[in-house]
């Protein structure tokens, strides 16, 4: 895969149907640029930077995430297939970004390096495609990662609303499953259903996610899809 090419020419890249029947999305050219931004942006990634892949790059949070981004600014990138006892093991060489799905997150919090002393200072880890559950949040900050919970769709970011946890934060477990703080697009609530809409997403008019949010005291929480 040429993700020079990608970020060029632009793409197409199949949703994972976990929102709703799966459907192929074209990513422009500018659209993947702007998200590049947002991305660097939001999780300091620089050209010295290292990010360790484990997502499929067939879908958003592989691709875009971290990947396309640290490409973007001559960053190091390896690409792997997720093991979570390789990943404990890889992260402690000299990686600096990893981005996880909860079900990821959870398979490594489940291996007896995780459990015994893991230090993951330095290590910034962006977490969503799913709810991200505060219990997850609490696990990682814990061992010393800068945690980022994070909500995104192939129509939208992904790294579109999110918020930063550090070591020593207190998690908010008002719902427990936070979107974020921090949007990089436009959002509005119709219903209850978030619509998004700017630079980051494919659409030039509002578009209607499909998910159900409260926004309270500055921050968005995933209440569930609309049926």
């Amino acid at each position: 895969m040429n993700l020079t090419k990608i970020i060029n020419d632009g793409c197409t890249i199949n949703t994972s149907g976990t929102t709703g029947t799966p459907k192929a999305v074209y990513q422009s050219p500018d659209k993947i640029r702007y998200a590049n931004q947002a991305a660097v942006r939001c999780q300091n990634i620089d050209s010295n930077s290292r990010i360790y892949t484990v997502c499929t790059l067939d879908h958003a949070g592989g691709l875009f995430a971290q990947t396309l981004p640290a490409v973007s600014v001559d960053a190091h990138v390896d690409i792997e297939q997720f093991n979570p006892y390789v990943w404990v093991r890889k992260v402690q060489e000299e990686v600096t970004h990893t981005h996880l799905t909860p079900n990821m997150a959870r398979a490594i919090m489940a291996t007896k390096t995780f459990q015994n002393g893991f230090d993951l200072t330095g290590l910034t880890v962006m977490c969503g495609s799913d709810r991200v559950h505060s219990s997850i949040i609490e696990a990682f900050i814990e061992k010393g990662a800068t945690f980022i919970a994070n909500w995104g769709m192939s129509e939208c970011g992904p790294v579109a609303i999110n918020k930063t946890f550090n070591k020593g934060d207190l998690v908010d477990k008002y719902h427990e499953s936070i979107m974020g703080d921090t949007v990089y697009c436009d959002t509005k609530i119709i219903n209850n259903e978030l619509h998004v809409k700017g630079n980051i997403c494919v659409n030039d008019d509002w578009f209607a996610t499909g998910d159900l949010v409260e926004y309270k005291d500055g921050i968005y929480w995933f209440l569930g899809r609309k049926l």
